[in-house]
């Protein structure tokens, strides 16, 4: 497993009974997480400084419960990039700290590639974490998302982040749609990066199934890929899913590639404890 050990405005205070206590900079809150079956608190006393817990409700919804005001929106830096975190519906704050291990691996390898303009494309992009270290690394971005709100975020955190003149585009759309324009253009990446949804739709309705569409999608994106690819990433948060899967769709789906492929788990470390939240898996390809 690899471990996002590197934040200071980010940690886990304690877990128990399906919740986690968090500190974002200088706010604490309490969030429900499915891998978290055990009942034990480790340091019970941390749970009475809460500023806002989200609640589940029985029809799988939820809701804030604010236990002080806080801000309706505020910013936490990891090394030289700032996140900007706002709580959601259904839990979120616009950032999952543990993509972490996968923002330093991308750095690193854009970095120290010999290409000197290396083109990332970014699917599924959410508010822009792994476009915002692209980026920083130097690259040019691609991002595209399905959400008008999402991507606005992610320009966001782009300018908070000081790089607001770099080359990032980006793309509101349905992912595989965009995927065959390219396809149609001759458009080419040298990277590309996918953190797709269990379950979701396009913005134009068009119905994302993990276990039905994954496959196809990155065969799609092996036709975008320039002749040196840098790296290929798939993350994923799918129950059920193993990492291998994602290593095995890889070696399938690039074949004709040479590189390394490495697969595994990610995962986020509790303060003064030697526990590990499991958060996510992912499959790499790399030149």
């Amino acid at each position: 497993m690899e471990v996002a050990r590197n934040w200071k405005d980010y940690e886990i205070l304690d877990m128990s009974d399906g919740q986690k206590l968090e500190r974002w900079s200088n706010i604490t809150l309490v969030r429900p997480d499915p891998q978290i079956i055990w009942k034990e608190k480790t340091f019970p006393e941390k749970w009475k400084k809460v500023d806002a817990k989200y609640n589940r409700n029985n029809s799988g919804g939820g809701s804030w419960q604010y236990n002080k005001k806080i801000p309706q929106n505020w910013q936490v830096k990891y090394r030289d990039l700032t996140f900007n975190i706002k709580p959601m519906g259904f839990k979120h704050t616009g950032l999952f700290p543990e993509q972490a291990v996968n923002w330093d691996w991308m750095i690193d390898k854009i970095k120290n590639s010999e290409k000197k303009d290396v083109k990332v494309l970014n699917l599924f992009a959410y508010t822009g974490g792994a476009t915002v270290a692209c980026s920083y690394a130097g690259a040019h971005v691609c991002h595209v998302d399905s959400s008008k709100g999402m991507v606005s975020w992610a320009k966001e955190n782009l300018i908070s982040s000081g790089l607001e003149k770099r080359p990032v585009r980006f793309i509101v759309d349905d992912v595989t749609k965009f995927v065959e324009r390219e396809i149609r253009r001759q458009n080419k990446y040298d990277a590309i990066i996918m953190d797709p949804p269990s379950y979701g739709r396009g913005k134009n309705g068009e119905v994302w199934q993990f276990e039905n569409n994954i496959s196809d999608l990155v065969d799609l994106c092996s036709k975008i890929l320039s002749d040196n690819p840098l790296f290929f990433l798939i993350n994923s948060y799918t129950t059920g899913i193993s990492s291998r899967v994602l290593e095995n769709i890889l070696s399938l789906k690039l074949k004709m590639k040479k590189g390394k492929l490495t697969s595994g788990e990610i995962g986020l470390p509790m303060k003064d404890s030697n526990l590990i939240l499991p958060c996510g898996i992912y499959g790499r390809w790399e030149s």
